[in-house]
This record gives C-alpha cells, structure tokens and sequence, in this order.
C-alpha cells in the first residue's frame, strides 16, 4: 500500500490521467487531493470526476471549490458570482451545465461536503494535510498524536486553511521545533512563487526544463502546487508518493 499526495489540477484532466497512469496505482493505495480541483483548465467537471473516483480518495476543499459553493448556494449573490468568475470560475459553470442534472446534483453534494484538512502517518512521520497552509502562531500541542493534531487543525481559521499565503511560507519557521512536529503539504500557492515570499527553498522551483516543481520549505512545508493553473510551458500535474518521497510529474501540454 502506497500514500500519494496531489494538488491543483484545476481543470487539467488529461493531464492528471497520464500522472496517474504513470502511478499505476493498486486498490490498497490512498490518495489525498488538496483542493482546487476545478477552473481554469478545459475539463474541470471531468478532474471532479477522476478524483473522486480514486481508490481510497480523501479529497479537500480548495479556495476554488469553496468559491463555486459559495455561488451556486447564492445564485442571485453578484459578489459570489463576481468572485468566482475572476478566478476562473467559467468553464466549471459550463462543464457544470452540460452534465445530466441528477448527476450534477450527486457530484456537486460530494463537493459541498469536502473537509478542509486531513491527517496522515506514514512510516513515523506524520503529515498535516491542507488546502492552502496553517497559521502558525497558534498554539502547538506539547505532543503530536492524532487527537492533538485533530485539535490543532480544527483550532485553525478555515479561511486560512482554504487562502493562507506569505503568513505561512513566508514564516521564519515551521512546526517541526526539535524535529518530531508533523510536515505541512498544501497547494494553492504556485512555488515559483515563494522566491520572493520564502526563505529555505531546498532548490528553484524551476527545474532546468523550464517547468515547475514542488519545492520544501525548512524542515517541514512543502508545497506541491506545480502552477498547473499557467498552463503549458510552465505547469504540471505532481503526484508526490510519501513513502519513499517519489515525484511523479506530467507537464500541462497546450490544449489541455
């Protein structure tokens, strides 16, 4: 059984079909999906789709979910709608409308319903899991077990779970202290840029093809927003496998 961990496809369902098939994944693997699922890409109806049907799929709510809940919930809401349209929000609404209605209603109840964090140990390291990161000037818990962690994250402001972005990258340290606090994965921030929103980058998030890579900040946030959102030229899709630290990578191919 293997853990992999993925973030921001928004929208690029060929893309992540070709990751996956890379992956190759077994009915015993887990897989844990960020958020931002949706917008932007061609085919983001057709991303909700390949995720939830991931074997063992624990999925989050994105800032981008969260904006399409917030207007289909208010369809009369100019500031909802004026929201989710600025990020990209119109080829979900179309993808949306070409679906048969139940299967919409049945897809969009599944979203509605995504929680904004999740835990994971694998082998003796344990990983908080976000949308967009932690504020970490809320207290800790002397020890870092499920229910403390459990805690931890609900103590959390779910806007920050959902937007957070130079409070915690750009943090002059994490969670870890001595080294037994659990790492933060989380998306939503493209790592090209925390070279000016960060410090302790273990390497550019430009690899020498030109594309974008996941990037560890210190000892324990690492982003895995692969700024699949830029689309060709410079996004990808990753998948990152926790047991052995393995990065499965497809770059976004223009049309798709």
């Amino acid at each position: 059984m293997s853990t992999y961990v993925f973030s921001d496809v928004h929208g690029h369902r060929a893309t992540l079909e070709r990751v996956l098939e890379r992956v190759s994944p077994s009915a015993d693997d887990r897989f844990f999906c960020l958020g931002d699922m949706i917008d932007r890409g061609p085919d983001p109806v057709g991303v909700l789709r390949l995720c939830r049907s991931l074997p063992n799929v624990s999925a989050l709510m994105g800032n981008h979910e969260d904006l399409m809940i917030s207007y289909l919930g208010n369809p009369g809401d100019p500031l909802a709608e004026l929201n989710w349209q600025i990020n990209g929000g119109s080829m979900t609404l179309d993808g949306l409308a070409e679906m048969d209605e139940d299967e919409a209603a049945e897809l969009l109840e599944w979203v509605s319903a995504l929680p904004s964090w999740d835990q994971v140990v694998v082998g003796d390291r344990r990983y908080l899991l976000v949308h967009a990161g932690v504020r970490l000037s809320a207290a800790v818990p002397e020890v870092w077990d499920d229910e403390s962690s459990a805690a931890y994250l609900r103590a959390q402001d779910p806007e920050d779970l959902s937007w957070i972005r130079e409070e915690f990258w750009g943090a002059p340290r994490g969670l870890s202290g001595a080294g037994d606090g659990p790492i933060v994965i989380a998306g939503h921030t493209p790592t090209p840029y925390l070279e000016r929103m960060a410090e302790g980058l273990d390497r550019p998030p430009i690899g020498s093809d030109g594309l974008a890579r996941m990037v560890r900040v210190g000892e324990d946030r690492w982003d895995v927003d692969c700024c699949a959102a830029g689309g060709a030229g410079v996004g990808q899709v990753l998948v990152l496998r926790l047991d052995d630290g393995e990065e499965f990578y497809e770059p976004v191919l223009e049309g798709e």
